[in-house]
């Protein structure tokens, strides 16, 4: 049996000294406003995740409200999804996030950002596709405002 999800994630960007995203820290002058550590990419994943499974997705399993998330490495928080995944009886086939930026560029990160994910959801490295795009300009995204990330993923039967 296959399962197929999809999440989107997204953050307004402030003045700063780095974003983390695909799992990855980013040295940049912006940084991500959030309640977590703001990695849209890994938030975005695991709603894919949550929602492959029909499970309540990460605002519900780990509120903002709750001080035991204040900061979190977002690493984290797929760690403990990935367990539900697990005890569903699932395993990742594989997965595709493209994360919508004007700011930080991530082209040289993409590498280690596919090892972090891999590695995180227990697959090889070709099973993990990680692409960017920008839009060109437009919107708040495009006035470097925020970001933006969705995630596929397929789940099959363990």
């Amino acid at each position: 049996m296959f399962r197929i999800g999809h999440g989107y994630d997204a953050h307004r960007l402030e003045p700063g000294d780095g974003v983390v995203l695909g799992g990855v820290r980013i040295a940049c002058p912006y940084r991500v406003v959030a309640h977590s550590d703001g990695d849209a990419m890994i938030h975005a994943l695991c709603d894919a995740l949550l929602g492959a499974l029909a499970l309540p997705d990460i605002g519900k399993l780990f509120p903002d409200s709750d001080a035991r998330y204040k900061g979190i490495d977002s690493r984290r928080l797929l760690a403990e999804v990935m367990a539900r995944v697990r005890q569903a009886g699932f395993r990742v086939a594989n997965a595709d996030l493209t994360l919508i930026a004007q700011a930080p560029r991530v082209a040289p990160h993409v590498a280690a950002m596919r090892a972090a994910l891999a590695a995180d959801l227990g697959v090889d490295e070709g099973a993990v596709g990680v692409k960017a795009t920008t839009p060109e300009g437009m919107d708040a995204i495009g006035r470097k405002e925020g970001l933006a990330a969705h995630a596929v993923v397929l789940l099959q039967q363990a």
